[in-house]
């Protein structure tokens, strides 16, 4: 089984929940940005409410501090790990990948999980989560589209893309990961 991975897809996929699942049942390190960065504005820091600001209008915290948060964490981490919400654009896969390199733990497989814009809306907006109303979503899956999508060549190239269909029940989505990864 794969151990060093990077869960890919617009916000709204099931990648965190498919990460939790994945990450307990094989013990790995589940890295999501999003809840580093929410985790983040909840302390109250400096950081953590310029993170709250750009987050509310639906935009993309910086690759700097993304990458020293991820970078953090990964030099403490031995037996495997998840990423989940990074890298988000080709520049952040690009440092992602030095950043890898030099620590001697490169990327093994990235999973895309895809979905239908009209189910992830929905999905989205059945969550709950205050920073998710009917424009931000949009603007958040248009920021995907034209920042992340990018990388699913980047990553196909690489040779390292599992492509799943994200619009089916937990169970289903999480064997059909489990298959690509075996």
């Amino acid at each position: 089984m794969k151990k060093k991975l990077l869960f890919l897809g617009p916000p709204g996929a099931g990648k965190g929940t498919q990460a939790n699942l994945f990450c307990k049942k094989y013990g790995l390190d589940h890295l999501s940005t999003g809840d580093l960065l929410r985790d983040e504005v909840s302390s109250g820091s400096v950081l953590g409410l310029k993170a709250e600001e750009v987050m509310n209008k639906g935009e993309l915290v910086s690759d700097e501090l993304v990458l020293s948060i991820v970078e953090g964490r990964l030099e403490n981490i031995n037996e495997g790990w998840l990423l989940d919400g990074f890298p988000r654009n080709v520049n952040q896969a690009n440092s992602l990948k030095s950043l890898l390199e030099k620590i001697n733990q490169p990327l093994e497989a990235v999973v895309l999980i895809k979905c239908a814009d009209d189910y992830l809306i929905k999905r989205l907006l059945e969550r709950g989560r205050k920073d998710d109303n009917q424009q931000v979503i949009k603007n958040r899956l248009e920021i995907y589209r034209e920042k992340t999508s990018p990388l699913i060549d980047l990553y196909k190239k690489e040779g390292i893309l599992e492509e799943i269909e994200g619009n089916a029940d937990i169970d289903v989505v999480f064997s059909c990961i489990e298959k690509s990864l075996g």
